[in-house]
């Protein structure tokens, strides 16, 4: 018999709580949905409240979207990587000092690349030509203005358009930029910086909001990448947790009192609330079912924000055969043929490139086999290095077809409403809602995930506390109980 049909009737009115007292124990207890670091953010805040958490992970790993891989002998992260605002305001900063992790800073403040400078690169045609350092540098400058540029159509136009349709615009009106617009290596040089923007999005210029594509808050102090990797951010984060792997949800009952989950199993955990922190794409695909339904005004949410696609493809040498810069780009004509090559060795020291792809071209890529991804990235490295070795490994990332995330991380899309990401995140009785995408200010960043996460146990909290009473409340703690010195500088490099 359903669960429904058995249940659930007397489990939603309050009449019965299934494997669990009718009245309240001294410890709350909650359910956190997803191992990601909202997920894992949301737990240690609560157990360190002293409630009762259990954390369900459909995966066989904790992280989510995050994922430092070691296979390669030395840690090498197939999903996040940066740290977005290497600065003592970022939320992670505190736990980043603690834990002593070091960061490889790629960019200061307002670079035009978002998370690099244009200090240690080397461009490539599609024939594996090097594009003379001036041109890249020219083009930069002219980009940079377009953008400007693009405020202005914003403001004069009501309805909000793509910002590759606002670029045309500009370029159509100022002759003097005819640099961008002419066929040949300076047009292509542009369209990498567009692909270079794409990538900070996760989606297709056609697809990214003119209307909000500036407006998230970007901490100051530049981008920093983990040079240890993120995990051991996530274990500490996740240390004396109850945390069950390998259990995938499929229904949430929203009782008046109480919260019941269903796993795919069959098996079920009851709790005073949840909080759920899964992947935007895991709710647009419908892979957990509501009960009652979600109201349609989430619904909306859920369905009209974008979730964009990203993937690496790493490649391990035994010997290092390129230039000693940060960056390899390659230029084409379209954003679609452009990409670039992270140089880890540059950041840490191993003889590793990593090769990225945004948008439309990260899910043509999930078509092929690792192999074949592989060598089309091998067959654009020897162009440009005819003396490059084969790969003695490679790592090739899905997460548009992962079905544990369907999708790397949130953007804005063209037309959205205002109050979108407010929907999503409202609470819905004992349901709470974490997760990058529903980050105040920083939609698509670890630490937008991490603040998250932090926000939904505290009115999770919050919300148990006035309604069970009687709790004591106990001050927020680190993850190991003890102060975090804020005068223990970030170990920033920069080689």
């Amino acid at each position: 018999m359903e669960i429904k049909d058995s249940i659930s009737d007397h489990f939603l009115d309050g009449t019965s709580a299934p494997r669990s007292k009718k009245k309240h124990s001294s410890s709350p207890t909650v359910i956190v949905i997803g191992g990601g670091i909202s997920g894992i953010a949301a737990a240690r805040i609560l157990h360190n409240a002293s409630f009762k958490v259990i954390l369900l992970e459909s995966r066989d790993r904790i992280g989510g979207r995050i994922h430092t891989d070691y296979s390669f002998g030395c840690p090498v992260d197939m999903g996040a990587s940066w740290l977005h605002g290497v600065c003592n305001a970022n939320p992670l900063a505190p736990l980043i000092r603690c834990l002593g992790l070091s960061l490889y800073r790629t960019s200061g403040d307002n670079s035009v690349l978002y998370d690099h400078d244009l200090e240690s690169y080397s461009l490539f045609d599609m024939d594996g030509r090097r594009v003379p350092q001036q041109m890249v540098i020219e083009v930069g400058e002219a980009f940079g203005r377009i953008l400007k540029e693009t405020e202005k159509v914003r403001d004069e136009h009501t309805n909000d358009m793509s910002i590759i349709q606002a670029i045309s615009i500009v370029l159509d009106r100022h002759p003097e930029l005819s640099l961008c617009r002419q066929e040949g290596i300076a047009q292509e040089v542009l369209q990498w910086y567009i692909c270079r923007m794409e990538a900070w999005f996760a989606a297709d210029a056609d697809m990214i909001s003119l209307k909000s594509w500036d407006q998230e808050h970007v901490l100051s102090g530049g981008h920093g990448l983990m040079v240890e990797g993120y995990y051991p951010l996530i274990k500490a984060l996740a240390e004396d947790i109850d945390i069950r792997l390998n259990h995938r949800v499929a229904k949430i009952f929203n009782g008046c009192n109480k919260v019941m989950v269903k796993l795919e199993d069959g098996n079920h955990f009851v709790a005073d609330a949840a909080i759920i922190t899964v992947p935007l794409g895991v709710l647009k695909a419908n892979l957990i079912e509501f009960e009652p339904k979600l109201p349609e005004w989430k619904n909306t949410a859920i369905s009209d924000i974008g979730v964009g696609n990203e993937n690496k493809i790493a490649l391990r040498f035994d010997n290092v055969f390129w230039p000693n810069v940060e960056l390899l780009g390659i230029v084409g004509p379209t954003s679609y043929a452009c990409g670039y090559f992270l140089n880890l060795h540059k950041a840490t020291g191993h003889p590793v490139l990593v090769y990225m792809v945004a948008g439309r071209f990260a899910y043509d890529y999930e078509k092929l086999s690792d192999e074949a991804a592989a060598n089309l990235v091998m067959l654009q490295l020897k162009k440009m290095f005819p003396d490059a070795t084969e790969p003695v490994q490679y790592l090739v990332s899905r997460w548009g077809t992962d079905p544990n995330s369907l999708g790397c991380y949130s953007y804005d899309v063209v037309g959205k409403s205002e109050d979108l990401y407010d929907r999503l995140r409202a609470p819905l009785g004992n349901l709470f809602f974490g997760g990058e995408a529903v980050s105040l200010e920083h939609q698509g960043s670890v630490h937008g995930a991490y603040s998250a996460g932090v926000m939904a146990a505290e009115n999770c909290k919050r919300h148990l506390t006035e309604r069970v009473g009687g709790l004591e409340k106990i001050q927020l703690l680190s993850f190991k109980g003890e102060a975090l010195d804020a005068t223990v500088p970030l170990q920033i490099s920069r080689m």
